[in-house]
């Protein structure tokens, strides 16, 4: 399966329909993969927390409808990152005009075959954690060959989100970013952690460029099941393309089955004092 990741620098002086614009046609180039993957919020830059509610826009609406056309043009499976979406008004817990930070995929086909809204939102008390709800759904996506675990950027921190993912099936976890380049060697450490742990394959895809005058890490990074680095980008835009082979989940589980040995998690813990 060969996986491209387009590392996208979010430069604030480009009008967002520019970018729009500009990233289906580097989708589009990428028509020889099979998966493709962009960054966090790269509509308006993941740090740009008060371009969030003047950018956000409906599930389905220019950012979906421009991505599902390039993946049909392309004939490629595309996470196309996340966006900043408005859920609409009326009432309910997802019809209220929530912003959420959400993640879509789409079918080579340019069909939506899922959508994550960000369980673990980043901030604190400020920013994207009392701008936007918090989702509550796990999701996977069945590709040939291969099932994703979708999750998004600061939930790469919180591993019982992916051993929730594995066992639902995940086989490759898909992790769009836009993480902070002082932090950047968790990043790293994180992405191999998830991968060893999990013996999955991480796609981490993250933003170049400087987002409200926080400079962004890039580095996007492709990891085995082993946790060997495959490829990883430097730190401005750049198109990160590697061949990963899915059977290797299974062969590195069977070689080395440490997920058999779990105790914690599948039945109630115990407590003593």
């Amino acid at each position: 399966m060969r996986a491209s990741l387009i590392q996208i620098d979010v430069d604030e002086g480009e009008p967002v329909g520019s970018r729009r614009r500009r990233v289906a046609a580097l989708v589009r180039e990428q028509s020889g993969a099979d998966l493709v993957v962009l960054p966090e919020l790269w509509t308006t830059g993941a740090f740009a927390y008060e371009e969030f509610g003047r950018e956000a826009e409906p599930l389905e609406g220019p950012t979906f409808e421009t991505m599902a056309k390039a993946a049909s043009d392309a004939g490629v499976w595309l996470h196309a990152g996340s966006i900043p979406e408005r859920a609409p008004s009326g009432g309910g817990a997802t019809g209220d005009g929530t912003l959420y930070n959400t993640s879509l995929v789409f079918s080579p086909s340019g069909e939506l075959a899922a959508a994550y809204r960000k369980i673990h939102r980043f901030g604190f008390d400020k920013g994207e954690a009392v701008l936007m709800g918090a989702g509550r759904d796990l999701v996977t996506v069945r590709l040939p060959g291969t099932t994703l675990g979708v999750a998004t950027c600061y939930d790469l921190r919180f591993p019982e989100l992916f051993r929730g993912l594995v066992d639902a099936g995940a086989e490759t976890l898909v992790i769009p970013a836009g993480w902070p380049e002082r932090r950047r060697a968790h990043w790293t450490l994180l992405a191999q952690a998830r991968a060893v742990e999990n013996q999955a394959f991480v796609l981490a895809c993250g933003t170049a460029g400087t987002h409200a005058g926080v400079p962004q890490a890039g580095h996007s990074i492709v990891v085995d099941p082993w946790g060997e680095v495959l490829a990883q980008a430097g730190p401005g835009e750049e198109v990160l393309t590697v061949d990963i082979d899915p059977a290797k989940v299974a062969a590195t589980r069977e070689q080395f089955p440490a997920l058999k040995d779990r105790v914690l998690g599948l039945e109630p813990p115990r407590h003593q004092g």
